[in-house]
Parts: structure tokens; C-alpha cells; sequence
């Protein structure tokens, strides 16, 4: 296996699940700031899906490299995308936000039509960055080694 899949696989087999998303997209990194106010025993890792730790985690999954429009969502045995990727993460968040979950009820191609309305039209309503977030010191250890694509 190759380095980047290793720390991937190391934060899997520590409990902890693996949030995959678009490294410069405003929407996209104020909810990974969203989910680290609401995850206060640190269940979820992150890495940016322009990374070749996610690509290369993915492609290990059985995934092939998924365009960027979506969160992915890396647990132990499982690898979930757009609405159930999000629902599953509001699961484990603080507060109320578990009760979200039971959207998992409505059937995924409604759900998926409207996490892919907002995704399509993200980047004009939140705008983007030129590169990928970085993470302030204390969040580092939250955040999978970034390597950017070859």
C-alpha cells in the first residue's frame, strides 16, 4: 500500500471516519468548520479530495476518482457519498443535528437531486479559493497529510 492510503487506513483502523472534500470551495470548508464545532471527541479526519492521500484512498476503495462535486464520507467498511455521506456525518455531531439522520428514510435519488442542485451552483453562490485550505495549528492533527496531485 502506498503511504498515502496508510494514513488513511491508520485513522480508519483508530475508529475514526474520513471526510473527503473539495479542498477549495467556501461551502465545502465551512462545513468541514461546521463539523469540527459539532465533533468535539474528534471522530472525523479530514483531507481534501484534490489530494493523492483521497484519490489514492478512494481507487483503494473500489471508487473511481470522483469528480468534486460531492463529500465523501470513509468509514470502516463503508464509503458513502453526497446525502448520505452528509446525513451520516450529521449523525455523530453535537447537539440536535443527529435528527437530521432521519432524512436517510427519503429515498436517496430525491435526496441526491437536491445535494447535486447545491453542488452545481456552490462555487458561484460561496465562491472558491485559488488553493487548498490549510489548517491552523491546533487543527492539524485533524487533517490527513496533504499531497497535492502529481
Amino acid at each position: 500500500m502506498s503511504a498515502p492510503f496508510s494514513s488513511v487506513r491508520s485513522a480508519l483502523s483508530e475508529g475514526h471516519a474520513v471526510v473527503l472534500f473539495d479542498g477549495v470551495c467556501n461551502l465545502c470548508n465551512g462545513a468541514v468548520n461546521f463539523i469540527i464545532d459539532r465533533d468535539p471527541k474528534g471522530h472525523f479526519q479530514f483531507a481534501p479530495l484534490q489530494s493523492n492521500i483521497a484519490q489514492t484512498a478512494l481507487k483503494a476503495r473500489g471508487q473511481s476518482a470522483l469528480n468534486l462535486d460531492t463529500i465523501v464520507l470513509l468509514e470502516t467498511s463503508d464509503v458513502h457519498v453526497r446525502s448520505d455521506a452528509a446525513l451520516r456525518i450529521a449523525r455523530r455531531l453535537s447537539g440536535a443535528w443527529p435528527l437530521l439522520s432521519i432524512a436517510l428514510w427519503v429515498p436517496r435519488p430525491f435526496r441526491d437531486r437536491v445535494y447535486n442542485w447545491v453542488a452545481s451552483h456552490r462555487y458561484n453562490w460561496f465562491g472558491r479559493q485559488e488553493a487548498c485550505r490549510l489548517p491552523t495549528p491546533e487543527l492539524r492533527r485533524r487533517f490527513l497529510e496533504y499531497e497535492p496531485p502529481d
